[in-house]
């Protein structure tokens, strides 16, 4: 397996998506000697499929690679067989996810990704379906009947985007009482938070934590003080998480 599920497309400062990883991307790029990339655009609501695929193209041009959208082809069940990897972008995960179990897209991208080792790059809502399921998301189920178990890459739940912040005046839970909640109801689970600017990489089953920021991972169990995980701090036991 090679796969990278960023927390975000963007931190302050960067022009294109997923620029705080070119590094961590060519080293992948390297293993795998992707070049044809399949984009799946389906979690965004407010932003064009066309500009975001052209923004793809030419950030990944540098590694040699060409994007191709799979809006735009007429058998996206073929084009994931013949695709060298994915692209998954951020947006609506409850969107992305239900638009995958619609056109029938999950099983055959759980079998080039698991057992022909095909590249998956995710960022946000791309990153949460990843997980068993997108129960640990942040967005709102804007479409009915929102279906909860995804991809199931990696043997734990994720929450991108994640902020250990309080704000002044807000009285609603912070992120930390919403994932305590999660973990009362699911204390069989773990969740990894992982703020802006950071990843976790799947490459082969070895799991590692990267950060571009110094920003720690945060790991939430039911019943127990969150612990910090950082950059090259081993963090393989998640990979045993429901064995």
């Amino acid at each position: 397996m090679e796969i990278m599920l960023f927390s975000n497309g963007k931190v302050a400062g960067n022009t294109e998506l997923l620029e705080y990883g070119y590094e961590w991307i060519e080293s992948a790029m390297e293993r795998t000697k992707a070049k044809k990339l399949l984009f799946i655009p389906y979690a965004m609501i407010r932003s064009s499929y066309d500009e975001r695929a052209s923004q793809l193209r030419e950030a990944f041009a540098r590694f040699g690679c060409d994007v191709t959208s799979i809006d735009t082809v007429s058998d996206p069940v073929r084009a994931i067989e013949e695709a060298d990897g994915f692209l998954v972008s951020g947006g609506n995960t409850w969107v992305l996810n239900k638009m995958l179990h619609d056109l029938g897209l999950v099983r055959p991208l759980r079998k080039a990704i698991l057992m022909h080792n095909k590249l998956y790059i995710g960022w946000s809502a791309g990153t949460n379906i990843a997980a068993p399921t997108i129960r640990t998301t942040n967005d709102m189920p804007i479409v009915t009947a929102a279906i909860l178990p995804s991809l199931n890459l990696v043997p734990f739940q994720i929450n991108p985007h994640y902020i250990e912040a309080t704000i002044e005046g807000h009285m609603g839970e912070t992120r930390d009482e919403r994932i305590e909640e999660f973990l009362v109801v699911n204390p069989h689970e773990v969740v990894a938070g992982i703020p802006e600017g950071t990843m976790l990489q799947v490459s082969g089953r070895t799991l590692r934590y990267f950060s571009a920021n110094g920003k720690p991972m945060k790991l939430f169990r039911a019943a127990q003080e969150p612990c910090y995980y950082r950059q090259d701090e081993s963090i393989q036991f998640l990979m045993e998480h429901g064995c």
